[in-house]
């Protein structure tokens, strides 16, 4: 890891970045981070605990002269979505964030950097440490499992926190305090298929789009990117048609909270189409790639001859499964009419699978309003139970309703225009999951805020922190512990 990233100023919270990004914290694989949590907290001296589902509660008591200030929760969450370009050798199982510098941004080597959400947790932990920093009463919360679930707000009892005021620190644009969030629903389609022996006349090609530029399934799905998935499927669409071609496997995407940038395939065709079928798939890549060469100038589309595969799809299933991939809606479903420019619903076909007999697709359903959420996922359902698909809804979480009436809003806002010459922020609800909804159904009396650094690319290997943007959010955390309402 660079020592660059820890001369960065704030230098306290760089530093506690980097300690935390030397920890593997895979979601769901989050042992090591909540011991290194733990033992930070009890480094500390301060009161530490592990809650039921693993989440970590650290309390520091008020600084001198705040104690009759209201006490706040300050909360991140300690997971990170993992990807990587495909050419990167890593094991995010073993291995911590090779970071570096690169002009006013901090960027990992091919992978994620983690700044969703360690910039947040590395905030709190700065904090915690200080000496110097004027501070109400503080419950600090790290929860688990943010990215793949969100099972660890969910399991957060009712009781455990007695802090009047929220901090979510989980925000990407600077300027942004945010109020409200969509909720979410994963929609699983599977099935199994009679496997074929491939006939003899046919030949093995691999086919494979890469070099997407991926991203954050909720805050970048209105931004027109190309779906890996939907792309694979597209030149797939009419091969049996053309040129006999039959599906052996298909390996797409990755996770459900990250637009899908790769896909491989294995396909085999009738020998005498092979020079029709590579030629029509150039033709068609040459398409597709000239309709996104503004979003995505490094898409790869390319068909190469490998061995024949031995077993191929049953050709019913084959025609069912690409004719509801096709149908099945990937980007925004609907715009909000209560705030303007916010995607009130979405989705994401984030997985796709065939291989060994079994299909399965994995898609995120998001919106702000329940009933749309539900809507759009029976749509979904509908649309794959027609091929024959088990659909299966599940990893329910709610949205966060905004309050503008919020007073710790009326907190925030005055102190950032202080801060920036006068300059408004944009208080608006945003279309990816953070846990402040959940949260509230245990703690429906707690006053909530979101915010946080710039953050671009997150859920990708482009993910970059802008460095003068955490100092502007440095300085305005420093000033709202300063100014938190008396009891």
């Amino acid at each position: 890891m660079s020592e660059d990233i820890r001369q960065l100023e704030p230098k306290a919270l760089w530093n506690k970045f980097a300690d935390l990004n030397a920890v593997p914290r895979p979601s769901k694989k989050e042992e090591r981070v909540i011991k290194f949590m733990k033992d930070f907290g009890e480094s500390l001296g301060l009161e530490t605990m592990e809650d039921d589902v693993r989440n970590v509660i650290i309390r520091k008591p008020a600084t001198a002269g705040m104690e009759d200030r209201k006490a706040i929760v300050m909360q991140s969450h300690l997971d990170m979505v993992h990807q990587k370009n495909n050419d990167t050798v890593f094991d995010f199982d073993t291995q911590g964030i090779d970071m570096h510098v690169e002009g006013d941004w901090v960027k990992a080597k091919g992978t994620t950097l983690g700044a969703d959400n360690g910039l947040g947790v590395a905030t709190i932990m700065a904090i915690l440490e200080s000496t110097d920093i004027a501070h109400p009463a503080i419950e600090a919360l790290f929860t688990i499992d943010e990215e793949t679930g969100m099972t660890g707000a969910m399991g957060l009892k009712g009781g455990l926190l007695n802090g009047e005021i929220l901090l979510n620190l989980d925000t990407e644009e600077d300027d942004e305090i945010g109020v409200g969030c969509a909720g979410g629903v994963d929609v699983t389609a599977t099935r199994t298929y009679e496997q074929e022996e491939t006939p003899e006349f046919k030949i093995g090609f691999k086919v494979t789009v890469k070099g997407l530029q991926g991203g954050h399934s909720g805050m970048q799905i209105h931004e027109g990117l190309a779906n890996a998935n939907k792309i694979m499927n597209r030149v797939l669409f009419d091969g049996f048609e053309n040129f006999g071609l039959r599906i052996s496997e298909i390996d797409g995407g990755s996770l459900r909270n990250a637009i899908p940038r790769e896909s491989n395939a294995i396909v085999a065709v009738d020998s005498i189409h092979k020079d029709s079928f590579v030629a029509e798939i150039n033709d068609l890549a040459n398409e597709i790639k000239k309709e996104y060469k503004i979003m995505e100038p490094d898409m790869v589309i390319e068909v190469s001859q490998i061995e024949t595969p031995e077993q191929i799809m049953d050709l019913g299933v084959q025609e069912g499964l690409t004719r509801a991939l096709y149908a099945a809606l990937n980007g925004v479903h609907r715009m909000s009419a209560d705030i303007k420019d916010l995607v009130e619903t979405s989705n994401n076909v984030a997985r796709v699978i065939v291989k060994d007999g079994a299909i399965k697709v994995g898609c995120l359903t998001r919106s702000s309003v329940e009933s749309s959420k539900w809507d759009l996922a029976n749509m979904l359902r509908a649309t794959f139970e027609l091929t024959g698909c088990e659909v299966e809804l599940s990893g329910d979480y709610p949205g966060w309703t905004p309050n503008m009436d919020s007073d710790i809003l009326k907190v925030l806002v005055p102190i950032y225009k202080d801060l920036n010459g006068g300059e408004e922020p944009h208080v608006a609800a945003c279309h990816a999951g953070l846990e402040c909804g959940i949260l509230g159904t245990n703690y429906p009396d707690m006053d909530m805020i979101s915010f946080g650094p710039n953050i671009k690319g997150a859920h990708s290997p482009d993910e970059r922190a802008q460095i003068s943007s955490a100092q502007k959010y440095w300085t305005f955390v420093l000033e709202i512990l300063k100014n938190i309402p008396k009891k």
